[in-house]
């Protein structure tokens, strides 16, 4: 996978993934898990961000959140995890991911 320009990926998460998700740390007043501090994405396995409930798609998809899984997951979240509630449509192109997840990457580094 090719480097993402974190930059844009800011401008992204902005307007596409903030109305519901937030990086702040252990903070889960949105209607989605933080995406940082103590419950990071990244290493973490679906379905498993402490104080969040999640459906049971989530919880039983099994895989560890990593730079190909959060690829593949954001060109279309309900078809990689049928029965998710996030409602989000997707990413189509591919460099719109490779932006975000450089984003997240960065935000949420130790």
């Amino acid at each position: 996978m090719s480097d993402g320009d974190a930059k844009k990926g800011a401008s992204l998460f902005k307007t596409r993934c903030a109305q519901c998700h937030t990086l702040e740390k252990a903070v889960h007043t949105k209607s989605a898990p933080t995406s940082s501090g103590a419950s990071s994405l990244f290493g973490r396995k679906t379905g498993q961000a402490e104080g969040f409930s999640y459906t049971s798609a989530n919880v039983n998809k099994g895989i560890t959140w990593d730079e190909t899984t959060l690829f593949e997951y954001l060109e279309n979240p309900k078809k990689y995890i049928p029965g998710t509630k996030m409602a989000f449509a997707g990413l189509k192109k591919e460099k719109d991911r490779q932006n975000i997840i450089a984003y997240l990457k960065e935000e949420t580094a130790p």
